[in-house]
């Protein structure tokens, strides 16, 4: 009987090796897939790529990845039976993988060496996955990334270009380039670029702004000096919030003459980091981690579309503009005022978006460490949960001087209106458990 005892003890501490080594290797995946992420944020910085622009990148890689597990693993849907726009292209057909994970990172940074102006930099990652796979492998899965480009290249992306150039509106009401560099507004014409899920840009439209009235009595007065006043108090945790969650890839120091971007990551990358910290908190396999990122990813894409349909729609004045104006010639935001139109506020409405998605994946009260900044010489930030990581997204453009609390909340709105929608279409369809 002792002998049976010992045998079975034995067996049971065999599988728990198995099973560590198991989950081990199913962390290590996950980490290889958030690495390479982070690999394409780092390009996107490099390029100094716009908000709008990073997050159509981030939706059509994570997009390739997951596309591809999707008909490798039959349970999971493809993405496109719930976009409005219908693919037009035949993937090529599908073959057995002798190696899913490295074809899923392949997948993933050959898109993104196709989609980003400074792609080549992901060569290396890229032939050192090519390694580790057949040469028909390789073939299948640039032929399915092909058909997945030409799909987002389909969206009106590249005709960009060729549409009439923004004029600034004449008027006290509406936006001007600001100091340092007074740029010329970012991507005004991002509305026309098609929606994945939403059925138009102004789908989800929010309330006009408040009325533009320098009548110290009116609303608009009102919100000018709530940013005045909340930036004079020089709060030291409102500062490090503001800057924490600044993410203005067009931030520029000037020393004289000279001007110097300081390369900073996009709100959505921001987003991005923190969806790749939770995975590897949670444990994720590579399959979860693929879909968290790319659901993500796709609101992202949306939200931004939703948000500057509305930015160049009321074209409202920032406030460093008003201020300066009016009431004091010397005033400065504590963040640099990001060059376009105030109404509504981007980072509430892709904060609010992903704190949606976030939650439904992990729960309402997923606690985590935010590090996402920290190379960019800032603390990290620890939060209860993805709402409350948000909430704090929103309201630092308040503390930071750039926004109107208005535009903020109608941001929130329009974000979490998105993310429902989204929602609703993708739920009954994947396993969040």
């Amino acid at each position: 009987m002792n002998k049976k005892i010992k045998t079975s003890g034995l067996f049971l501490c065999f599988i728990a090796v198995l099973f560590s080594f198991s989950v081990n290797g199913q962390r290590s995946q996950a980490k290889a897939y958030v690495d390479d992420l982070k690999k394409i944020t780092d390009i996107m910085v490099y390029d100094v790529t716009s908000p709008v622009a990073a997050a159509r990148y981030y939706a059509y890689t994570t997009l390739a990845s997951y596309e591809l597990l999707a008909l490798r693993d039959k349970r999971r849907p493809s993405f496109f039976d719930f976009f409005q726009r219908s693919s037009s292209n035949t993937f090529p057909k599908p073959i057995k993988l002798k190696n899913p994970v490295a074809s899923y990172r392949y997948a993933l940074l050959f898109s993104a060496s196709s989609l980003l102006p400074s792609g080549k930099k992901l060569q290396g990652r890229i032939e050192s996955l090519k390694s580790l796979l057949t040469s028909q492998e390789v073939r299948y899965i640039e032929d399915f990334v092909t058909t997945i480009v030409a799909y987002a290249n389909q969206d009106g992306f590249q005709q960009l270009n060729n549409l009439k150039r923004y004029t600034p509106r004449r008027g006290a009401a509406f936006w001007q380039p600001t100091k340092p560099a007074y740029m010329a507004p970012i991507e005004p014409n991002w509305n026309t670029l098609s929606p994945l899920f939403l059925n138009s840009a102004d789908q989800f439209l929010t309330k006009p702004p408040i009325k533009y009235d320098l009548n110290p009595k009116s609303e608009f007065y009102k919100l000018l000096l709530e940013v005045k006043e909340i930036t004079d108090q020089n709060n030291k945790e409102y500062n490090e919030i503001a800057a924490f969650w600044d993410c203005n890839p067009y931030a520029i120091s000037q020393i004289g003459h000279l001007e110097f971007g300081l390369k900073k990551i996009s709100p959505g990358g921001h987003w991005m980091g923190i969806a790749g910290i939770a995975t590897l908190k949670a444990g994720f396999g590579i399959d979860k981690t693929i879909f968290t990122h790319t659901l993500l990813a796709l609101t992202l894409h949306d939200a931004f579309i939703a948000c500057w349909d509305e930015k160049y729609r009321s074209d409202r004045v920032r406030p460093e503009t008003v201020i300066n104006r009016v009431l004091d010639k010397t005033w400065s935001p504590l963040l640099q005022t990001p060059p376009f139109p105030e109404y509504v506020s981007g980072h509430s409405v892709v904060s609010s978006a992903s704190a949606e998605i976030l939650t439904l994946i992990f729960g309402p009260k997923f606690r985590f460490r935010d590090t996402t900044e920290k190379e960019f010489g800032l603390k990290t930030r620890s939060y209860k949960s993805f709402q409350q990581a948000a909430e704090e997204a929103c309201i630092s453009r308040l503390y930071g001087g750039i926004h109107y609390m208005d535009a903020i909340d109608q941001g929130v709105w329009q974000g979490k209106k998105v993310a429902s929608f989204i929602i609703d279409k993708t739920k009954p369809y994947f396993p969040y458990q």
